[in-house]
């Protein structure tokens, strides 16, 4: 895609709302039958990337639950209370010590009995219909009345994308149909384009107006930006092997060089490298070594957002690093689901943009991805400002 992108599902109405969760829930459903036909064990790993594949079903049926179904305040918008007498039990027995992920340690998820396959399809299809239902029920189609299902989109479609870049990881092989978000594959070629020239101006950062935002876009506020030079598109694989070369610095994950010729490894299978394609599985440690080596910077993430606003701006095929740490914009106030930013304040980066396993229900410019500096995994690339 170019130029900005700002997702229409986060001001839609209850109808459009409805379709979108169920054609995610389709989604979840076709991914969790590729990976049952591709492990059939399920196994995984225990890794700090990563979760058990029925524990990410399982709590996404429990999120879904908690805050759509279970939560008597669900009508209240960010209003509502995070917790006590104001959630119902759960349609299914011990689900919050099985699933609640602000309780239950990372690495114990491996050692619960965890209901098996059929089990939590059957609890993904439950707490659906009865979301729907109180969904159709809403007083109204009021930004607070649809705060909680909009949450839930998005919250799932994340972990559909983190399904597909754990399966790049370990290898496993999923059909392209249900990993593919919204775009092209990363492998796919890129027609080569002249940097941006962004002139001087006062940039907003953040969400404003009505619709769904996360807490951590907002308040919307504005920083003034002198003048730069940005990449049109995010670095190619053209621009990145003269660097691995010239340097001997470490390859990414996925890559490898054989007889002279260069491949990269999709979902277990090598193949030849396009190199017009966006670099992927960089950290922003390798991003900001070859900016220092091109004689050129990461953007920060006023630099990305305003220059998404420009005609000709590429993104979307890979997270792009930037600059700058995660954290809070001036006057941020933490929503409901307290757990989505306010702990990762420390030691995060922030990243813009969508990768192509991204759902096109979370695609928006305005949207704040985060992780550690030094993740692989993730399905990331990076674009430059000339200094």
């Amino acid at each position: 895609m170019t130029g900005p992108f700002f997702n229409t599902l986060r001001t839609d109405g209850t109808r459009a709302l409805a379709a979108a969760l169920s054609q995610t829930r389709q989604r979840t459903l076709g991914l969790m039958q590729a990976w049952q036909a591709a492990v059939s064990d399920l196994s995984v790993p225990l890794s700090p990337r990563v979760n058990p594949p029925l524990w990410e079903w399982g709590h996404i049926a429990w999120f879904q639950e908690w805050w759509t179904v279970r939560n008597r305040q669900r009508h209240e918008g960010i209003r509502s209370a995070s917790s006590g007498d104001g959630f119902a039990p759960s349609l299914m027995p011990h689900a919050d010590a099985l699933y609640n992920s602000s309780e239950v340690a990372h690495d114990s998820r491996w050692s619960l009995a965890l209901p098996d396959f059929e089990h939590t399809q059957r609890y993904l299809s439950d707490v659906l219909a009865h979301s729907l239902a109180h969904l159709r029920a809403a007083p109204d189609a009021s930004d607070e009345a649809l705060y909680f299902w909009r949450l839930v989109l998005q919250h799932e479609a994340m972990h559909n994308e983190a399904s597909v870049y754990m399966a790049q990881n370990l290898g496993v092989a999923l059909p392209e149909a249900w990993c593919v978000g919204h775009a092209l594959s990363w492998h796919q070629e890129m027609v080569p384009r002249a940097g941006l020239r962004i002139p001087s101006q006062v940039c907003q950062l953040g969400h404003s107006g009505t619709g769904f935002a996360f807490d951590n876009e907002c308040p919307a506020h504005t920083v003034a930006l002198a003048a730069y030079e940005i990449d049109a598109q995010a670095v190619s694989w053209a621009q990145y092997l003269p660097f691995l070369q010239e340097t001997g610095h470490a390859l990414p994950p996925h890559v490898r060089c054989v007889q002279g010729g260069w491949q990269v490894q999709v979902f277990g299978h090598w193949r030849a490298m396009p190199m017009s394609a966006p670099v992927v599985h960089v950290n922003a440690w390798d991003a900001q070594a070859w900016c220092h080596w091109a004689g050129r910077r990461l953007p920060t993430e006023a630099q990305w957002t305003c220059a998404a606003n420009t005609h000709g701006f590429e993104w979307g095929r890979v997270w792009e690093w930037t600059a700058d740490d995660f954290a809070p914009y001036p006057g941020f106030l933490p929503h409901p689901y307290r757990e989505y930013s306010e702990p990762w304040w420390q030691g995060h980066r922030v990243l813009k943009g969508a990768c192509w396993a991204t759902s096109q229900h979370l695609v928006d410019a305005r949207y704040r991805n985060f992780f550690v500096p030094e993740r692989q995994d993730i399905l990331a690339g990076f674009r430059s400002v000339k200094i």
